[in-house]
C-alpha cells in the first residue's frame, strides 16, 4: 500500500466510529503501542480507586466499610488489576511496542497482525474481569489464589479471573515473541546487537524471561481451573495431590513478574539519564550483561516466596544464596544510573525528577527484599505488613516512577505537544510525599505485628491507630496526585501539536521521526554505519547526513478485521468457559446463566475460526513487497521459535510436577493403564505425520505446490486420527475408573488432555497454510504460515514422545 504524507487540517477533526474502526484493524505498532498505553492507564485508575477503598477500611479500627469477603474481593481486583494490567504490560507493551521498531529504525514489528490481536485479547481480557463482576461477584483469593481457597465453594468468579489470566497470557506471550523476532530478524542495517539502545535490550531480555516463565502462571491457573470445572487435579490432598505445589507453579513465574515489571523500566531511565545528562550510558555493555543476567538469576529465587511453608532447609539456604546473588546485577544497573548523572549537564526537566525519585527509591525496597531474603527474618515478617510495604516499595514508588517518567519523557514524541512542568512538578511531589506517607508506616506497622490481608484490627495495639491513619492519608496523596496526573493530560490535547522531532535533544533514532511519527515512521533511510547506541551523536560528529525516501514509494501491512474478531471470539470463549461448560457455578443461583454461557461458548468457536481463516486469507501487502530479514528465516518461523519456549515451559512445569508427584509416591498408577498398543500406533502416526509436513514444507520452497497441498492434506487427516484414537482411549479408560478419585489418572487427563488441545490448536495451524495454498494466497512474496505452522507441528510430536514414556512406558 502507498502511503501518502498526510495533509493536516486542524479544522476537520476524524469522526469517532472511523477512529475506533481505525484503531480495531490497524497494524500500526504506534497505535497499538497507545492502545496499550491507555488500557494500562485506564486499570492503573480503577486499581487506585480500589487501593484508597482498602485504605479507608483500614483508617481506624473496627471499621465496617469493607467487611469479610467483600473486603478480600477489592484486594484481590486492586491487586491483580494493579499487576497484570498496569505494571507489566504498559512499561513492555505499551512503550515497547511504541518505540521498539522506532528504535530499531524499522517501520513496524515483525509480525503486525499478530500485534494486533495481542492487544484486542489484552484489552478483551480485562473486560472479562470487570464484566463477569455483574454475573456472581469478583473473586476473593487474592492474587495469588493460593490452594485450597480458590477452590472453596464459598468463592465466586474464580474460573473468570483463571480464564483472563490465561487468554492475558496469551496475549502477552504472542507480543513477547514477536519482540524478540523483530530485534534479531528487523534492526536497521548496520546496528548490530551491541549498537542497540539499552531500552531495545530490556524490552528483548524481559520478552525472553516472558517466555521462559510464564508458563508457571498458566500451569497455575489452568490445573485450579480444571478442578472447578471437573474435579481433576494436582493439589487435591484427598486424592494425595500436594497443595503446596500450587504455590511453586506461581512463583515460578510471579516471582520473575517482578523482573518483567522492572527491567522495561530500568532501560526507560537509562535512555532518561542518557539524554537528560547529555552523556552515553555509563557502562553500556555492564548494564545489558546484568540485564540478561537478571534474566537468569530471576528463574532461580521463586522458592524465597516459600520459607515459611516447610520445605527442606537445604532448598531454603540455596534459594537464599540466589536471592542475595539476584541483588548483584540490580546494584550494578543503579550505579549505572548513577554514573550516567555523574559529572553530566543535567537538564532537570520532570523526567528527570521521576529517574531520580526511582533511585532512591527503589534502592530502599531493594535493601528491605534483601532482608527479606534472609531466612530467620522472613520467618518472622512473611505474614505481615512489612511484606506488603516492601513491594509497594519497589514497585509503586520505584517502578511506577519510572512509568511515569517514561510518559513525561516520550509525550511529546507520542503526541507532539509537551505536558505542563508545574502540573509535573505536582504530580511528582504529591507521589513521593503520598507514596512515603502511605508504605513507610506499613513498614513499622509489620514489625508490630499487623498480619496482611486483614479487613480489620482491634483498638488499643501500639501505634497501629496512629500508623494506619497516616497511612490512608497517604493514599489520598496518592489519589489528588493522580488526578494532577489527568487533568495534564487532558490539558495537554487541548495545546497545538508544537513539539519538535527532536524536543529533548535525544541521540537514538526514533528522535529523527516526526513529533508525533508519520504511519510509515520515517521519511529516511539511515547510514549502514552505527559506531555506538548513540548514532545521532555519531553521525552529527561525522557530518553524516540521512538519505531521504519518498513517502510515496513505501509500503506498508494493510488493515484487517480478521485479528479483532478473533479476540472477540476468544472473548466469548472465555465468558463460555467461565460460566457454562461443565458448571456446577450458578452465580444468580439458577442454570439459565449456564445455559447461555454454554451457547455463547459454542458460538464462539466458528467465530474464532471465522476470523482466524479471514485473517490469514487476506495478503498482509496489497503490492507484492520483498520481505529482507537479517537472517535465513522469514519472520513467521522466527516468531513461533521464540514462541514455542513458552510452550516448553508449560509442558516443562506441568511434567515436572507429574514428575515429582510419582517419585514420592502420591501419584501410583492404577493397576488398569491406557493400552501400549494403541499409544504406539498413535506414536507412529504423529512421527509419520512430521516427516510429511516437512516433506510438504519443501515443496512448497520448491513451488511444487500441487505436492505440497496433498502433503498438508495428508498431515490433517493424520491429525484427525489421531485425536479419534485419542478420544477412544479417554472415554474407554473413563468408564474403567473415576478421573477425580485417583492422583496418576486427574495428572493424565491434565497433560495427556493438555497435549491434545495443542493438536487441535496445530491441527488449525497446519489448515490455515492449507487455505492459503488452495485459495493462491502463497507466491514468491506471500510465503505464508507453513514454516511456523510445520515447526509448532513436530513441538507437538515432540511432546507427544514425552508424554509416552512418562505416561505408558514408566
Amino acid at each position: 500500500m502507498a502511503v501518502q504524507i498526510p495533509i493536516q487540517a486542524q479544522s476537520q477533526r476524524p469522526k469517532v466510529l472511523s477512529v475506533l474502526v481505525d484503531y480495531m484493524t490497524t497494524t500500526d505498532h504506534k497505535k497499538i503501542g497507545l492502545l496499550y498505553i491507555a488500557t494500562a492507564i485506564l486499570a492503573f485508575a480503577v486499581a487506585g480507586l480500589l487501593a484508597v477503598a482498602l485504605r479507608l477500611q483500614l483508617a481506624v479500627p473496627n471499621n465496617t466499610l469493607l467487611v469479610g469477603n467483600t473486603y478480600n474481593q477489592v484486594l484481590t481486583l486492586h491487586a491483580a488489576v494493579m499487576i497484570f494490567f498496569f505494571l507489566i504490560p504498559i512499561g513492555l507493551f505499551g512503550f515497547g511496542n511504541y518505540f521498539l521498531p522506532l528504535m530499531l529504525g524499522v517501520r513496524d514489528v515483525a509480525l503486525p497482525r499478530v500485534n494486533t490481536f495481542a492487544v484486542w485479547g489484552f484489552i478483551f481480557s480485562l473486560v472479562l474481569v470487570i464484566v463477569a463482576m455483574l454475573n456472581g461477584g469478583a473473586p476473593g483469593v487474592g492474587w495469588t489464589f493460593y490452594y485450597p481457597l480458590s477452590v472453596d465453594a464459598n468463592q465466586t468468579g474464580v474460573a473468570v479471573l483463571m480464564v483472563a489470566l490465561i487468554l492475558n497470557g496469551i496475549s502477552s506471550l504472542l507480543g513477547s515473541a514477536n519482540f524478540a523476532a523483530t530485534v534479531i530478524n528487523m534492526r536497521a542495517p548496520g546496528m548490530s546487537l551491541w549498537k542497540m539502545p539499552i531500552f531495545v535490550w530490556s524490552i528483548f531480555a524481559t520478552s525472553m524471561l516472558q517466555l521462559v516463565s510464564l508458563g508457571g502462571l498458566t500451569a497455575a491457573a489452568l490445573v485450579t481451573y480444571l478442578e472447578l470445572k471437573v474435579g481433576v487435579s494436582m493439589f487435591n490432598s484427598a486424592i494425595g495431590g500436594v497443595p503446596v505445589l500450587m504455590q511453586q507453579f506461581f512463583w515460578f513465574y510471579s516471582h520473575p513478574a517482578v523482573y518483567v515489571m522492572l527491567l522495561p523500566y530500568l532501560g526507560i531511565g537509562a535512555e532518561i539519564a542518557s539524554t537528560m545528562a547529555r552523556k552515553p550510558l555509563f557502562g553500556y555493555r555492564v548494564m545489558v550483561y546484568s540485564l540478561l543476567g537478571i534474566v537468569l538469576v530471576s528463574l532461580l529465587v521463586w522458592l524465597h516466596h516459600m520459607f515459611a511453608v516447610g520445605i527442606p532447609e537445604s532448598w531454603q539456604i540455596a534459594f537464599m544464596v540466589a536471592t542475595m546473588i539476584v541483588a548483584v546485577p540490580t546494584g550494578v544497573k543503579i550505579f549505572n544510573l548513577i554514573g550516567t548523572l555523574w559529572g553530566g549537564r543535567i537538564i532537570m526537566k520532570t523526567p528527570t525528577y521521576w529517574l531520580v525519585g526511582f533511585i532512591f527509591n527503589f534502592l530502599i525496597g531493594g535493601i528491605t527484599g534483601m532482608s527479606l531474603g534472609m531466612i530467620p527474618f522472613d520467618y518472622q515478617v512473611t505474614m505481615s505488613y512489612y511484606v506488603v510495604a516492601h513491594f509497594h516499595n519497589v514497585m509503586m514508588f520505584g517502578t511506577a516512577f519510572l512509568a511515569m517518567g517514561g510518559l513525561y519523557y516520550w509525550w511529546p514524541k507520542m503526541t507532539g505537544r509537551f505536558l505542563d512542568e508545574k502540573l509535573g512538578m505536582a504530580h511528582f511531589w504529591l507521589f513521593m510525599v503520598g507514596s512515603w506517607m502511605t508504605f513507610l508506616p506499613q513498614y513499622v506497622l509489620g514489625l508490630l505485628g499487623m498480619p496482611r490481608r486483614y479487613y480489620t484490627y482491634p483498638d488499643g495495639n501500639f501505634a497501629w491507630n496512629e500508623l494506619n491513619l497516616v497511612s490512608t492519608v497517604g493514599a489520598f496523596f496518592l489519589l489528588a496526585g493522580g488526578m494532577v496526573w489527568f487533568w495534564n493530560m487532558y490539558q495537554s490535547f487541548r495545546r497545538p501539536i508544537t513539539a519538535s522531532a527532536n524536543p529533548w535533544g535525544g541521540f537514538t533514532l526514533e528522535w529523527t521521526a516526526a513529533s508525533p511519527p508519520a504511519e510509515y515512521n520515517f521519511a529516511h533511510d539511515f547510514p549502514k554505519s552505527f559506531p555506538t547506541e548513540r548514532p545521532l551523536y555519531d553521525w552529527e560528529q561525522s557530518g553524516t547526513k540521512l538519505k531521504p525516501v519518498d513517502p510515496s514509494t513505501i509500503h506498508l501491512p494493510v488493515s484487517s478485521w480478521g485479528p479483532f474478531i478473533t479476540a472477540v471470539s476468544l472473548l466469548l470463549m472465555g465468558w463460555g468457559l467461565s460460566f457454562g461448560w461443565f458448571s456446577g457455578y450458578h452465580p444468580q443461583g439458577t442454570p439459565a446463566p449456564q445455559l447461555s454461557a454454554t451457547i455463547i461458548l459454542y458460538l464462539s468457536i466458528p467465530l474464532f475460526l471465522y476470523g482466524l481463516f479471514k485473517w490469514a486469507g487476506t495478503r498482509e501487502y496489497d503490492v507484492p513487497v520483498e520481505h529482507h530479514t537479517l537472517t535465513k528465516y522469514d519472520n513467521g518461523f522466527m516468531g513461533m521459535a521464540w514462541f514455542i519456549l513458552s510452550e516448553i515451559s508449560l509442558f516443562g512445569v506441568l511434567i515436572a510436577g507429574y514428575v515429582y508427584l510419582r517419585v514420592t509416591g502420591h501419584a501410583e498408577p492404577p493397576a488398569m493403564r491406557p493400552n501400549i498398543w494403541l499409544a504406539s500406533l498413535n506414536t507412529l502416526i504423529l512421527v509419520s505425520s512430521s516427516f510429511v509436513v516437512h516433506r510438504a514444507e519443501q515443496d512448497q520452497h520448491h513451488h511444487r505446490m500441487t505436492r505440497a497441498r496433498l502433503g498438508l492434506f495428508i498431515v490433517l487427516a493424520m491429525g484427525a486420527l489421531f485425536m479419534l484414537f485419542q478420544i477412544y482411549e479417554f472415554s474407554l479408560f473413563g468408564k474403567e475408573s473415576n478421573w477425580t478419585q485417583n492422583l496418576w489418572q486427574s495428572c493424565f487427563f491434565i497433560i495427556v488432555g493438555l497435549h491434545g488441545l495443542h493438536i487441535l490448536i496445530g491441527g488449525t495451524g497446519i489448515a490455515i497454510p492449507y487455505f492459503q495454498a488452495m485459495t493462491g494466497k502463497i507466491d514468491k512474496t506471500n510465503h505464508g504460515s507453513l514454516t511456523a505452522a510445520s515447526l509448532y507441528w513436530h513441538l507437538v510430536d515432540v511432546v507427544w514422545l514425552l508424554i509416552l514414556a512418562i505416561f505408558y512406558v514408566w
